[in-house]
Order: C-alpha cells, then sequence, then structure tokens
C-alpha cells in the first residue's frame, strides 16, 4: 500500500507488540520510500515514584546506555529483515503518552505513527491506562494499531484478572 506518508514514527518498549510494529512499520516505510524514527520513551513518573524524585546519575547514564544497545540491535535486525536504512532512534524522557502523541511526531514532523496494540494486562490498563489508545484518540497525525503478530495472527488475550 501506497501513501504520501513520508516521516513515520513507531514507538518500541520492550514488548513483542512494539517489535512486531516496527517490522510491519519498516516494511511500509520501505514500500513508501519513507523515513522512519525508532522512539523508546523513559518514563519519568516510574523513576519519580520509585526513587522519591531523587535518582542517581549512574542509573540514568545505565537507563541510557542499556536502552540505546536495545535499540541498536532491534534496528539492525529489522534493518536486515527488511532492507530499509533510513531509520533513526531516538530516546527521550517524560510521559510515554504525551510524548508519542504530542511532542515527538511536532518535533520531528511525523505524518503517521504505527503503535502495537497495549500489552498490558486489564488490572493495569485500568490503573495507567493505554498508551495506544491515548495516542490513537489524542495524536494529531495519522495513527494505525498494529494488532497482529508478523505472520498476521492475532495475539493471545491476557488471562481474566
Amino acid at each position: 500500500m501506497e501513501s504520501n506518508y513520508k516521516t513515520i514514527l513507531v514507538p518500541v518498549d520492550g514488548s513483542s507488540q512494539s517489535e512486531d510494529a516496527l517490522a510491519k512499520g519498516a516494511q511500509f516505510a520501505k514500500n513508501n520510500d519513507a523515513h522512519l524514527d525508532v522512539l523508546h520513551v523513559l518514563s519519568t513518573q516510574q523513576y519519580g515514584y520509585n526513587y522519591g524524585g531523587m535518582v542517581d546519575g549512574d542509573v540514568i547514564n545505565n537507563l541510557v546506555e542499556d536502552t540505546t544497545d536495545y535499540l541498536n540491535k532491534l534496528v539492525d535486525r529489522i534493518k536486515k529483515e527488511s532492507g530499509l536504512d533510513d531509520i533513526q532512534i531516538h530516546i527521550r524522557f517524560g510521559n510515554p503518552k504525551t510524548v508519542i502523541s504530542m511532542e515527538f511526531p511536532r518535533d520531528h514532523k511525523s505524518d503517521l505513527i504505527i503503535i502495537g496494540a497495549t500489552g498490558m494486562s486489564r488490572l493495569q490498563r485500568v490503573l495507567e491506562g493505554s498508551v495506544s489508545s491515548f495516542v490513537d484518540r489524542n495524536a494529531k497525525c495519522d495513527v494505525m494499531v498494529i494488532r497482529t503478530n508478523t505472520d498476521n495472527k492475532p495475539y493471545i488475550p491476557f488471562p481474566k484478572d
């Protein structure tokens, strides 16, 4: 499928759903001769709560290094599988919902966000809310929610909480 999308954002969080979204996003970008941004958001809310708002600089450095290693390995694999070379990785701190739906697309002129369906259980969605649902409702650009794996098979639903 071809379109006029030229700058595609795919956020990843380490889940299989986000990695499948990236694989499909890379193929979509290649078919449309588009640039692909791969984004991982380190949630500042999580660390403020767990560490009383004070996080050691070494912890931050380790998080960024680990995330960079993960993204580089992921992108290397995706480049080999898809043949797409125009991929750039990004790491941001903040609230994943607002960074993905508003801040990053504004700063990088994203015209499409491809995001995996939630990897959360029903209880987690109630407590935290789904990032993909928030992005779908609030993004100013088009959003494609990936609900199947790379074999186009639906994900096995979570057991009832």
